[in-house]
């Protein structure tokens, strides 16, 4: 077994898996996993800067993170070893003050965060939503795996290991902020015109995807990350957050089609109400539930297969 540590800063979310890697059997045992919504990317795609506030908290996580880090023994650069990996994703792609992010990271981890590229973030997602599926009868490859973030969604085709991959920017935060705020308001609900407008930007974005990935030819859809997981959970009518429930369930485009539309439908109240809601995706699950379903409505896929496991579970892989 080899202790690992694994972080993934995306533009909404950062999130920590401390595991025992086994690569003789494919088994990846949980030690610690957590998740703080930041909101890293706020304002990114308006002023291409990481705002002060968005930093700070975002530092915060990361303290919180060495300290679990360091109680659960992983060993890092400054024990000679490479068991502590920090990845970011879009938020960070796009900023013009990304060194003030990275500085902060190696302050407080002692690590330098890599900032990946679209694909190398899908090969991450891909290995770890499907290495659990090799050999299911049930779920004919090939998989195309789909990673919904805060600013970027990818997507990932192959059997066991990639064929084709493309990361497109359209994610749940950076919908929400192009066309559901008004005067620094959420829409509460969106207007008919935003929400077309949301679509037009997915399609737009799905049309890039199809360039150089056959979205069509894959035969499961693999959802991950937290609008699809959210999503999975209200569909399962889970009374709170269970991801060993929701992990691998099988949600179909009619039930994602009736969710898309309450959500889109509610106001703020409406939808933190819900039991399963995370407050950091009260005011960005209606995006991101509809990226999910326009996925659904272009490749034709009767249902996705929920994923708890996804690109977390590939740094960590990478690692051992």
């Amino acid at each position: 077994m080899t202790r690992v540590a694994a972080i993934d800063c995306g533009t909404n979310s950062i999130r920590l898996l401390v595991a025992d890697a086994d690569p003789d059997t494919g088994e990846l045992k949980d030690l610690d996993r957590r998740m703080k919504i930041v909101r890293l990317g706020q304002d990114v795609d308006r002023t291409g800067r990481l705002a002060p506030e968005a930093l700070e908290r975002t530092f915060a996580a990361c303290r919180e993170y060495a300290a679990v880090i360091k109680e659960l023994g992983v060993g890092g650069p400054a024990e000679g070893k490479g068991s502590l990996r920090f990845v970011a994703t879009s938020a960070s792609r796009d900023a013009s003050n990304r060194e003030d992010f990275v500085r902060g990271v190696v302050d407080i981890l002692g690590v330098e965060p890599e900032v990946i590229t679209g694909a190398q973030e899908a090969e991450f997602s891909f290995t770890g939503a499907t290495k659990e599926l090799t050999g299911r009868d049930d779920l004919a490859k090939p998989y195309l795996v789909v990673d919904i973030g805060g600013g970027s969604t990818e997507f990932v085709v192959g059997n066991d290991t990639v064929t084709a991959a493309r990361s497109v920017d359209i994610g749940c935060v950076r919908m929400t902020e192009r066309h559901l705020v008004r005067e620094g308001e959420i829409l509460d609900p969106p207007t008919l015109g935003a929400i077309t407008a949301i679509k037009a930007d997915i399609e737009a974005a799905l049309d890039l995807a199809e360039e150089s990935v056959p979205l069509k030819q894959a035969r499961t859809l693999v959802g991950l990350a937290g609008s699809v997981t959210t999503v999975a959970a209200i569909a399962l009518g889970l009374s709170e957050y269970d991801s060993t429930v929701i992990h691998h369930s099988r949600i179909g485009v009619d039930r994602v089609r009736e969710i898309t539309g309450q959500l889109l439908a509610a106001t703020h109240a409406e939808r933190a109400a819900i039991p399963v809601m995370h407050p950091g995706r009260v005011d960005v699950i209606g995006a991101g539930a509809l990226i999910l379903l326009e996925i659904m409505e272009r490749t034709g896929a009767g249902e996705v297969v929920v994923s708890e496991h996804d690109i977390l579970d590939g740094i960590a892989w990478s690692l051992a």
